[in-house]
């Protein structure tokens, strides 16, 4: 069994390891070409599916990274649009039923990394779609408009 699911890889960029085997990396998006600075980038999912909709079991992941775009307002071919993906205006439910689907799959006693940068929806507005409790969380970046939040599924529900 793979014990880690990242729910939205994207280009995987805050993993040391970007073909670690013992995760399980999922994008809704397959892309590989240069972004507007000339950079090369590559969204390669080894599975492509929805984090509203997980292609898993209950209880199959130790551990569940959910890094969800968190932009509602950018350009079809921008930057940040290929790089990190976009909501659509049903964020607040598509998020919902993100973090249900995370919870969902992770063991009781499980952990889930969430990463969100509030810069244009601030953090307590995404943490008031679930009803699971944040352990504890990190602020960082040059404005500290991105949040690392632990959770921990409980055992007993």
């Amino acid at each position: 069994m793979v014990p880690v699911l990242d729910a939205c890889c994207g280009g995987r960029q805050f993993w040391f390891d970007k073909l670690d085997t013992r995760a399980i990396f999922v994008d809704n998006r397959v892309f590989s070409g240069q972004l507007c600075d000339g950079r090369e980038f590559e969204v390669c999912p080894d599975v492509v599916g929805d984090f509203r909709d997980l292609p898993f079991l209950d209880a199959s992941f130790k551990l569940v990274v959910f890094d969800p775009p968190h932009l509602v307002r950018c350009g079809e071919s921008s930057w940040s649009n290929l790089k990190y993906g976009r909501l659509g205006p049903e964020w607040r439910e598509d998020l919902r039923r993100g973090f249900a689907e995370c919870f969902r799959v992770l063991e009781p006693g499980g952990v889930l990394i969430f990463k969100w940068n509030e810069i244009q929806i601030p953090i307590g507005e995404v943490l008031a779609l679930t009803e699971e409790r944040p352990l504890f969380g990190h602020r960082s970046g040059k404005r500290s408009n991105t949040h690392w939040i632990c959770f921990i599924k409980e055992v007993h529900r």
